[in-house]
């Protein structure tokens, strides 16, 4: 398998481990945001550390100050303000604006080296944006309220902050994947801090929940990011990005398959249209395309 399909494979795990969120996060009780990120990114942070001791790995954290910098901030930062929209402005208006990063990370993607951007990548996202809107919407009407303004932007550079540090990443290809490690911890650090200065400390009520938090930290909140960075640095990065927005379609249908959703004609239409969208985003890398192409040149 080709290094760049293989990245691609990788970084389309994190989509599979995002789609769990819902369910764990049911599951992990009355946590307060920034205390369950403190929690999970601190797990994960720690045990790739520990790993990267036993491997002898340690010397990959000694990075430039910009690498940090983009990586903590990226981590951290996303997080922040997609807590903060989550809070101050309606949940379905927040989340549909915060599902613009797919968009975004094919978009600037066009401004990396090597990278061309293509009306078919374009065309993908779109029915990937539609399909995940329609999903987030349960097909109603949105009405944007001018007095959820500050939510709604902080909802929107979410948005940009995580595309942001996506497409930037790829410009750090030569920075090992395992570096991650030190970004969560130091985005766990900031959002401690952050608890202690706005939330109400709540801890899991039972072994449960703690379980919950545990598997939180160690996938969706954890692994998840680890190969995010290697898809999105040596992977198809418009075909990931176009791929995200199966995300909430996959986690709707956990949530029905765990009872914490019903699922409906409305989950189907959108499953077709992010399905659609992921193929017309891969048309230049799928298999019988490729076939067809080298048919037509012999």
């Amino acid at each position: 398998m080709p290094n760049r399909t293989r990245a691609t494979m990788i970084g389309l795990t994190a989509i599979l481990m995002w789609s769990t969120l819902g369910v764990f996060t049911g599951g992990s009780g009355a946590v307060p945001p920034f205390l369950l990120n403190a929690f999970c990114l601190g797990l994960s942070g720690s045990v790739a550390s520990i790993w990267l001791v036993a491997r002898g790995r340690t010397a990959v954290l000694r990075q430039p100050p910009r690498v940090w910098i983009v990586g903590t901030l990226g981590l951290f930062g996303y997080h922040a303000l997609y807590f903060t929209a989550l809070r101050t402005a309606p949940l379905v208006e927040a989340g549909l604006i915060n599902y613009l990063w797919p968009l975004l990370i094919v978009l600037f993607s066009g401004l990396l080296p090597g990278e061309r951007l293509r009306p078919h990548h374009l065309a993908g996202v779109v029915l990937g944006f539609l399909g995940a809107a329609l999903l987030v919407t349960a097909g109603q009407s949105l009405t944007l309220d001018g007095g959820y303004a500050f939510g709604y932007l902080a909802a929107f550079f979410a948005a940009v902050v995580w595309a942001s540090y996506s497409v930037i990443s790829r410009r750090f290809a030569g920075v090992p994947s395992e570096a991650v490690a030190g970004f969560c911890i130091a985005a766990a650090i900031l959002s401690l801090l952050c608890h202690v200065a706005f939330e109400e400390t709540v801890l899991p009520s039972s072994a449960l929940e703690w379980s919950m938090v545990a598997l939180l930290g160690a996938f969706p909140v954890g692994l998840a990011f680890f190969v995010w960075d290697h898809g999105v640095k040596h992977g198809n990065i418009q075909l990931i990005g176009t791929a995200a927005y199966a995300t909430p379609v996959l986690s709707t249908l956990l949530l029905t398959l765990t009872g914490y959703g019903t699922l409906g004609l409305t989950t189907a239409i959108a499953c077709v249209l992010v399905t659609l969208g992921a193929i017309v985003a891969a048309w230049d890398s799928l298999p019988f395309r490729r076939r067809l192409a080298r048919r037509a040149i012999t």
